[in-house]
């Protein structure tokens, strides 16, 4: 027998998956809280039951993205043979995610006008951008990257990689304009490296 807080969870879930896909296709001003409930194939009371606006909806599925985002950008970074060149792996496949039409739409395009530059930011650090500080952490402990402060080196990477992010996600050619980037950023990460 289907308990009552199963029966919440499957609601909310169908919820979130027909929003993330109006979301991703129309974008967050076209989507209507009407269309999310028939989409997920619930009554509106049942949407507003959990999530007080269209906004808390696009909160909620700006974070479930974010973290899908990250798991798939520390898993290419895994896959690199020393720190710095997972920053690479992990950044070539943050771009092509975020030339990923519904991804894009939803982390760079929504996000900061929905969100507000601010929140944006600050669940932006906690996801892709707590990745790259452990990156140049573990690089310095191998000897890779000489011993400097990490919090202004990762935030200029930071800045870099978002700016860059943006660049790719409304480009004509994305798969041009990442490797244009990948290849600008890996000369950046060059001149990182320890001379000793």
């Amino acid at each position: 027998m289907v308990t009552q807080a199963e029966r919440r969870e499957t609601t909310r879930n169908a919820v979130m998956q027909a929003a993330t896909t109006l979301f991703g296709t129309v974008g967050f001003a076209t989507t209507t809280v009407d269309q999310i409930a028939g989409e997920a194939g619930v009554a509106k009371g049942a949407v507003y039951h959990h999530f007080a606006n269209k906004e808390a909806i696009f909160a909620a599925v700006f974070e479930m993205t974010s973290r899908e985002v990250v798991e798939k950008v520390a898993a290419a970074g895994r896959l690199a043979d020393d720190p710095l060149k997972g920053i690479s792996e992990g950044t070539r496949t943050y771009f092509e995610l975020c030339t990923d039409g519904p991804i894009g739409r939803i982390i760079l395009t929504d996000g900061p006008a929905v969100l507000g530059w601010r929140v944006w930011r600050d669940i932006d650090r906690q996801h892709f951008g707590a990745m790259v500080p452990a990156a140049l952490a573990a690089a310095m402990k191998k000897g890779l990257v000489d011993s400097q402060p990490i919090g202004p080196l990762s935030a200029l990477l930071l800045g870099a990689v978002t700016e860059a992010a943006f660049v790719c996600s409304n480009s004509h050619a994305p798969e041009k304009t990442i490797e244009d980037y990948i290849s600008a950023l890996d000369a950046l990460l060059v001149g990182l490296r320890s001379r000793v």
